[in-house]
């Protein structure tokens, strides 16, 4: 059992949270899902669901900071712009709009144990570690974009407000994306930001 099992069962698994959400994703469809072998789950993941969907979460992260923190820091804040909203508009239309952010999934969900989940109950605990973990995924990103905007020269505190207006204001319309099952509000607010940075950075 190599460690590409491993990445695969992970990337699937964010996958599958972007389609389904995190408590549809069961250790069971990951394994369908991937095509890998059932007894990879415990060999990778000794803690189970709540391992796998954390370095599910993780990996999401990466897949979006990777390529942003390149393009802002190769060619500025607009640029980086253009490059989250791609990444997600890329996502929307190669799933026909059934996919959206795993992050976010896990922002607004209630997680259930696959040991608990026949009685429903919630598990605090395991909630809490993957909201901080998505909390941690967001600042991340925003971190980014707050870094690209102080070095063309927006002051520290517009800085930080607009990164948080970039994140929030895609996330959110990530989902308004799936709902009309079109690309269309992605663009809106795509050009608007554009206009808000674009303000920023003439002052």
């Amino acid at each position: 059992m190599t460690s590409d099992t491993r990445a695969k069962m992970v990337a699937g698994a964010a996958d599958l949270m972007s389609r389904r959400g995190v408590n549809a994703t069961s250790m069971r469809e990951v394994v369908r899902h991937t095509a890998t072998p059932r007894g990879s789950i415990s060999h990778h993941f000794p803690r189970g669901k709540q391992q796998l969907i954390e370095d599910a979460v993780v990996f999401a992260g990466r897949q979006v900071s990777g390529p942003l923190e390149h393009l802002v820091q190769s060619r500025g804040a607009i640029a980086g712009l253009r490059t989250f909203i791609a990444l997600w508009r890329q996502t929307l239309e190669k799933s026909k709009f059934q996919a959206g952010c795993p992050v976010l999934a896990v922002a607004v969900e209630q997680y259930v144990n696959d040991a608990t989940e026949k009685d429903g109950a919630p598990d605090e605990a395991a909630q809490q570690h993957l909201l901080d973990l998505a909390d941690g995924v967001f600042a991340d990103w925003q971190r980014i974009m707050f870094t690209a905007l102080r070095r063309e020269g927006v002051a520290p505190a517009r800085a930080r407000r607009l990164a948080a207006l970039v994140i929030a204001s895609t996330e959110g319309t990530v989902a308004m994306c799936r709902a009309a099952r079109s690309a269309q509000p992605l663009e809106d607010v795509r050009q608007e930001l554009e206009l808000v940075l674009s303000s920023a950075l003439a002052k």
